[in-house]
């Protein structure tokens, strides 16, 4: 970094740590990029380059957006399979002496956004963890912008064909993974199939069974973390582990573990999904002619994702599912209070 004005140091500095992401680097009323990132980022958000002096010869490539308008342009970026940090100025510009202290305060990651214009509010946004051990599978799921916690293990019978119906159930935006997983070019394609998942690989010690229950224990208690099993923990901790580096804030609103069988619900793959039309229809992916069209009649973006999870995993189990239409059944024999139902929940958002 010989030659570079202190500013440019300090930010090739913090640039260095994270390398595989965008860095949105805070300049007064803007977050700029700068050499690479602004190559890039002017390119895939159609923003103008420019450039600036920054001690050496040439000017160093630069672009910028406005930090007011900043969560648009960041939802664009990870709609195209980039991940960004955002790095903030920690003081007071006319207070600080020399170059004003920053810090990237979050990474911003396909399965972490959490903009609410960037998402659908009828549909989760899961991030995946997802933990190999020979051919057994531990598997934790996470929405961000819920809170929403599930936890399985995979490790007896068709292994793969369960694994792959996992995912096709939860369609993630994004799956951490083990070395051992992500080596496994065969594997991996079977699992993503053809959709588009951002796969980010993770070091085996982000799964390390010791750590991992701590952190389910630290987030969740004693209790909670007995009922998680065997490959299940070293996912689930991974999972919250992830989230804690690249949100770096507390994760108070997640506060119920949801350990789960596979067995209890109808095993269906990606094939037997598409052709059943349950969320999309296979011509023109649309949601209008499918059967959660079909079904939705929720006026709550809770409601809407919860009938679209019933749909996804059909319960096999008769008692859970007489208990279900029961609960429905009763609802619907009571039509003055289903009416005054429905307008209270319409209040909520």
């Amino acid at each position: 970094m010989s030659g570079l004005s202190p500013m440019m140091q300090q930010y090739k500095e913090i640039k260095s740590q994270y390398k595989d992401c965008i860095l949105f680097f805070r300049l007064g009323d803007f977050y700029e990029m700068f050499f690479e990132d602004a190559e890039l980022a002017s390119k895939e958000l159609e923003i103008a380059l420019t450039g600036r002096d920054c001690g050496l010869p040439e000017r160093a490539p630069m672009c910028g957006v406005p930090y007011h308008s900043a969560d648009s342009y960041i939802a664009k970026l990870i709609n195209k399979g980039y991940k960004v940090a955002i790095c903030e100025q920690m003081e007071d510009p006319a207070l600080a002496k020399g170059i004003v202290k920053r810090e990237v305060i979050r990474i911003v990651t396909p399965g972490t956004i959490t903009d609410e214009t960037a998402l659908d509010d009828r549909k989760n946004n899961y991030l995946m963890a997802i933990y190999r051990e020979g051919y057994s599978f531990g598997i934790a799921v996470a929405d961000l912008s819920t809170g929403d916690f599930y936890c399985t293990e995979i490790s007896f019978g068709n292994t793969i064909g369960k694994l792959t119906g996992e995912v096709a159930k939860y369609a993630p935006s994004e799956i951490i993974a083990n070395t051992r997983l992500i080596k496994d070019e065969s594997l991996m394609k079977s699992i993503t199939g053809k959709n588009s998942v951002f796969i980010t690989p993770c070091e085996d010690e982000l799964f390390d069974k010791g750590k991992a229950m701590l952190n389910i224990k630290s987030r969740f208690g004693e209790d909670d973390a007995r009922r998680v099993k065997n490959l299940a923990i070293n996912a689930a901790g991974a999972l919250l582990e992830y989230l804690s580096r690249t949100q770096k804030v507390s994760l108070d609103h997640m506060r119920t573990l949801n350990p789960y069988s596979i067995e209890g619900y109808m095993m269906l793959d990606a094939i037997a999904r598409t052709n059943l039309e349950l969320t999309e229809t296979m011509r023109g992916k649309s949601r209008k002619g499918s059967l959660l069209w079909v079904l939705d009649r929720t006026v709550t973006p809770m409601g809407g994702r919860l009938i679209r999870r019933w749909v996804e995993q059909p319960l096999i189990g008769v008692e859970d599912i007489r208990e279900r239409l029961d609960a429905v059944e009763e609802v619907k024999n009571q039509f003055v209070a289903r009416m005054e139902l429905r307008e209270q929940l319409k209040k909520v958002y």
